[in-house]
């Protein structure tokens, strides 16, 4: 009778901390906006011009960056040096999000395109998270195929900077959405299943696949629906 009054008590003790973790994600996920907002916003009256012309340079050092600012926040993931971290990656990332809004706002219909993909990513962040909230299902099976999706993603990103090929900028953003969507799936169900316990880590996990969620489907409806520059 013992040992199942401490399995219970375990289990318990388990669930609570699983939901404390989600509950601060959520929390944090929520603060990450802000900075993020602000950073696009300085970021569309920003001259972006040596991006424009030597784009896979830029593209490199972004990426040295943000991998370096990914290793100072897992090494500072249990204190609140980690949160700092992650804010200002966060801001920069908004900052990064400059050329594709002015890009779009200078479409006739770029307001609408901007609302909408902003619409979209929210209500398929909403959809998974409930799904992988409520049935509880483990979807860790997913791992190793997201990450070898977004591998390739990567480096089809980078080729195509120097093809320029716009159906395959199309075909790549569509892969994204769904690439991105899955791992909206995995990060929440992670957090749910316990495979997460720090709630940094499980932010910058979230919020990575969110703003790629919402990069790339903005990419697709300027492909399907922009119409004539203003």
């Amino acid at each position: 009778m013992s040992d199942q009054n401490s399995v219970l008590a375990s289990s318990v003790s388990a669930q609570q901390v699983t939901n404390k973790v989600l509950r601060n994600t959520y929390a944090l996920l929520g603060i990450t906006l802000i900075p993020t907002v602000i950073g696009a916003l300085i970021g569309m009256s920003m001259n972006f011009s040596f991006a424009a012309q030597h784009p896979f340079i830029f593209a490199i050092g972004a990426m040295a960056v943000l991998y370096g600012l990914f290793a100072a926040i897992t090494a500072n993931r249990n204190s609140s040096v980690g949160v700092v971290l992650l804010l200002g990656l966060t801001f920069l990332l908004g900052l990064m999000l400059g050329p594709i809004l002015q890009h779009a706002l200078h479409l006739r219909n770029g307001g609408q395109i901007v609302g909408l993909a902003a619409g979209g990513t929210g209500i398929i962040f909403l959809t998974l998270a409930g799904i992988a909230t409520t049935t509880k299902k483990d979807f860790s099976f997913m791992g190793k195929f997201l990450m070898v999706g977004i591998i390739l993603l990567i480096v089809a990103s980078l080729a195509n900077i120097f093809l320029q090929i716009p159906a395959m900028t199309l075909a790549m953003s569509a892969v994204g959405v769904i690439l991105f969507s899955g791992f909206i799936l995995y990060d929440v169900s992670r957090i749910v299943n316990g495979g997460e316990t720090n709630y940094i880590m499980a932010t910058l996990s979230l919020y990575m696949s969110i703003y790629n969620l919402f990069t790339s489907l903005l990419q697709l409806l300027m492909g399907l629906l922009g119409g004539n520059n203003d």
